[in-house]
């Protein structure tokens, strides 16, 4: 599942989305230089400061997709400038639906921030209350408790703690 990063460049502070398989995909893509500005042309480039997606409240109708699509920067060569890609409605249709899918599971779920590795591995081993919780976890981290039977799934939007969010 892709992961999408509200980026901007430092030199004209143009802000711009960029989508990536992962934040370590991302990571390698920036430090190759792959990662530019499509407005400039930098590769200047660094995460900008992002609100989470939300989904629509039962009552209310989806707009239908207009200009202003969301676009894709891609960077096809160390001399070539970014160059926008639209993505199809098909594709915003699907990322749509699936933010308000993760929305949907978040309102279910407790935030626990940093502590979500303690937290998940004390429910599994019966330490304390089962419930569903989401928080912070490396890569590394998730694939440590995948091993050892606990069950975790990334979420496909970023999300804001609720102290941040407004």
């Amino acid at each position: 599942m892709p992961i999408v990063f509200d980026l901007e460049c430092r030199s004209a502070q143009h802000r711009f989305e960029g989508w990536f398989k992962s934040s370590d995909d991302y990571a390698r893509q920036l430090e190759r230089g792959l990662v530019a500005c499509p407005h400039c042309g930098s590769a200047d480039v660094c995460k900008a400061v992002q609100a989470p997606r939300l989904g629509l409240k039962g009552n209310q109708r989806a707009e239908p997709a207009r200009a202003g699509t969301p676009v894709l920067a891609v960077r096809r060569a160390e001399d070539a400038p970014a160059a926008p890609v639209e993505l199809p409605p098909q594709a915003v249709e699907v990322l749509q639906k699936l933010a308000v899918m993760q929305a949907e599971a978040l309102k279910s779920s407790r935030f626990v921030g940093d502590s979500f590795v303690d937290d998940a591995r004390a429910m599994h081993y019966g330490e304390r209350d089962s419930e569903s919780i989401h928080g912070r976890a490396s890569v590394q981290q998730a694939k440590e408790l995948i091993e050892e039977g606990i069950a975790v799934a990334a979420l496909p939007f970023p999300v804001l703690p609720p102290e941040q969010a407004n």
